[in-house]
């Protein structure tokens, strides 16, 4: 299995990016999946997480109002769009099953002026 996490880039205070997580080597729609976040000197953390069927999403509060987390089952990916950027977003994002497996190489999200 080989999670590959894109969309990441430089972005300004306020702005938006969105990201893809696709994933070879496994079914995805078959599994909820998380986003994760990694920021410089911090522990990873988990940012969001989507149902098999996206009917069932979950934020963790400092994101809450604006990301989102939506499911292309057909192309087998997921996304997380991310908007109103503040500079304490910037990390390196990645993503994952429930019963996680080896980690991708992540996007880096950096939100700078």
């Amino acid at each position: 299995v080989q999670f590959v996490e894109s969309g990441g880039g430089l972005v300004q205070p306020g702005g938006s990016l969105r990201l893809s997580c696709a994933a070879s080597g496994l079914t995805l729609s078959w599994y909820a999946v998380r986003w994760y976040r990694q920021a410089p000197g911090k522990e990873r953390e988990l940012v969001a997480r989507i149902s098999s069927g996206g009917a069932s999403t979950v934020f963790t509060d400092s994101v809450k109002g604006r990301f989102t987390i939506s499911r292309d089952n057909a192309k087998n990916t997921v996304y997380l769009q991310m908007n109103d950027l503040r500079p304490e977003d910037t990390a390196v994002y990645s993503c994952n099953t429930d019963a996680l497996r080896a980690w991708g190489q992540g996007t880096l999200v950096t939100v700078s002026s």
